[in-house]
Formats: C-alpha cells, sequence, structure tokens
C-alpha cells in the first residue's frame, strides 16, 4: 500500500499559515484531502477562514498539536485511515504557538501512522515584517529550524536591505532549508507540496532528542484571549476602539483575528492584525441559518480580558430594528 503524503504547514502568529492553506486548497481540484487545521484557544477562527471545499476540515481547538492536544491530533488522523474514506493527502496547519519536534514525534513514535503516512515536508510561514520581534521566542526560532521549506512572506511591506538581512537570519538559523520570498503567500503548489524534503537526519540534527516522548511548555507571559458578542456590532464603534487599542498596546499584541457581525452588513467582516498591523475585508454572506455572533482573538502580553470585553460591549450596535435601514443581503 502507498503511503499518504503529509505536510506541515507552521510559522508564528500571524505570518499567512491559512492563506496558505486556502492557496493549496484552490490550487489541487479534485484532490480528496484531510485538512486538520489547530488553533491555541477555544475559538476557532482560521477554521471559518477556510476555503469552501470538499474536503474534510478537521479543527483542533484549545490547546497546541504539540502538546494538549497531541492526542487529538493523533486520533483524528488514525480515525480517518481506519474509516476507509479515500484520501490523497494530509495538511496540517498548526497553532502560530506551536513546536513541529512533537508532531514530527507523532509520526515517528505512533505504529499507524507510520506505516500509512509519509511526512513530506515541514513548510514555515515566516512573517519579514514582524519575525526580527517575534525571533526572540522559542517557538518562532523552532519552527524556523525546523523547516524544509522557509516561505519568507510579505516581502512588499519590508525594504531590500531589511529582506536580505532577515534571509540571512534564516540561512544561520537553517542551512538546509529552501528560503521563497512570498507576497501574500503567493506560491506554486509544486513548491511545497509533494517535495518529499522531510529527511529525519536533519531533524535530529537540530534537536536529538526528537524521538523521546516528552511535552512542549509555552512561554507562560503568553495570554489568550476569546470574546463572543450576540448583539450585532456598530462598524465606526468598532473601528475607533481597536485602532486605539494597537496604537497602544501593539508590542504586546502578537495577534487578533476575528469573524464581525457589523449592523445592517450583510456579509461577515473578517479581519486580523499582528502587533499594530491591521487588515480587514468584507467576507462571504451570512446564511440564513447562521447565528449573527462576532467572535475575537487576542494573543499576547499584558492583556486585560475585563478591560477588553467591556470595551467590545461598548461597541454593540444599541438601536433598535426598527430604527435601523434595512439593507439587502
Amino acid at each position: 500500500m502507498s503511503k499518504i503524503s503529509a505536510t506541515i504547514l507552521t510559522g508564528f502568529l500571524g505570518g499567512g499559515k491559512t492563506t496558505l492553506l486556502n492557496i493549496l486548497l484552490e490550487a489541487s481540484p479534485g484532490e480528496r484531502a484531510l485538512v486538520i487545521v489547530n488553533e491555541y484557544g477555544e475559538v476557532g477562527i482560521d477554521g471559518k477562514l477556510v476555503v469552501e471545499t470538499q474536503d474534510e476540515v478537521v479543527e483542533l481547538n484549545n490547546g497546541c498539536v504539540c502538546c494538549t492536544v497531541r492526542g487529538d491530533l493523533i486520533a483524528a488522523m488514525q480515525g480517518v485511515l481506519a474509516s476507509g474514506r479515500p484520501i490523497d493527502r494530509i495538511i496540517i496547519e498548526t497553532s502560530g504557538l506551536a513546536d513541529p519536534a512533537p508532531v514530527i514525534q507523532s509520526f515517528m513514535l505512533d505504529e499507524v501512522l507510520r506505516e500509512r503516512l509519509a511526512l513530506d515536508a515541514i513548510v514555515t510561514v515566516v512573517d519579514a515584517r514582524h519575525i526580527t520581534d517575534q525571533i526572540a521566542l522559542d517557538e518562532a526560532r523552532e519552527q524556523i529550524c525546523f523547516a524544509d521549506v522557509l516561505l519568507l512572506n510579505k516581502i512588499d511591506l519590508v525594504d531590500e536591505a531589511s529582506l536580505a538581512a532577515t534571509q540571512d537570519m534564516l540561512r544561520r538559523l537553517n542551512p538546509l532549508a529552501r528560503i521563497i520570498r512570498t507576497q501574500a503567500c503567493a506560491v506554486p503548489r509544486d513548491a511545497v507540496l509533494d517535495v518529499r524534503a522531510f529527511d529525519l537526519r536533519n531533524a535530529l540534527a537540530v534537536d536529538p532528542e526528537i524521538l523521546a516522548d516528552h511535552a512542549h511548555e509555552h512561554d507562560a507571559s503568553i495570554a489568550y484571549v476569546a470574546l463572543r458578542e450576540a448583539t450585532q456590532l456598530d462598524p465606526a464603534a468598532f473601528n475607533i476602539w481597536i485602532n486605539r487599542l494597537v496604537q497602544a498596546a501593539g508590542k504586546d499584541l502578537f495577534r487578533i483575528k476575528g469573524v464581525l457581525a457589523f449592523a445592517e452588513e450583510p456579509r461577515r467582516y473578517v479581519f486580523h492584525g499582528v502587533h499594530m498591523t491591521l487588515e480587514g475585508r468584507p467576507g462571504r454572506a451570512w446564511r440564513a441559518d447562521e447565528a449573527r455572533c462576532s467572535e475575537i482573538v487576542f494573543i499576547g502580553r499584558n492583556l486585560d480580558e475585563a478591560a477588553l470585553r467591556r470595551s467590545l460591549d461598548a461597541c454593540r450596535d444599541t438601536r433598535a430594528p426598527s430604527e435601523r435601514t434595512a439593507r439587502a443581503g
């Protein structure tokens, strides 16, 4: 029986992993993929942003696949393999705080996965604009060191001198990985899939104890806050609040992301941020059977959950339905 190819997409918070995942899925029509999306906290935003696909998408929330939900990762892959459903490949998008080493262990130490799957490559997305601030964190360095392919992303946001310096840093940390410069993760499919780049000897050179089954510990100073709001939001009030927040606390905000329900807006509004950079755009239309609620995730240091919750509450659209102007969806 031929082995099923598996690819691990990793990279620090906000680098562009979900964008890359969507590009790969759209570039692979007709393939039957198992897609596993892992998020650090209990609210899954990235799973909501995966393109509509016939592939099976499994969300693993409330912990990283390198520690808390590692058993869930193994169980999810074993379950699909045992079901007999035809699968052409597996793509795992780890959380931005995941250490790749325990994920690699899962493929090497679990007998079922070792016999049925072939780990093709560790693909790490690097944020060219913010990596110099992130590299002090163990998780960011580990993701780079274990990579078989490094996507130096967001090259449009920095100058050539900065890009060259970052690329030199990446090469010092990982002399063997292929480095590809990208904007919005635009990369040919065959540059990251079916490249047969993973080599256990290289992983052992980075961590000689990679096959020892030990737990990963996260930086205790990094916190996670998830907010849900059932009342639709006033877009003007929200924009004022979120922009003031990133200006005041941007250095401590590693990641912000959310799906928002704005009053009188028939479409979801999708936004994300890294430190002091914010981006947003209208997404797909809300479905008739879908609750119009807002979900926002913050990951960073010095997060005051109560203050964030009060600020979001203040952005509610408090007008009565009769006061709103109906908009055709």
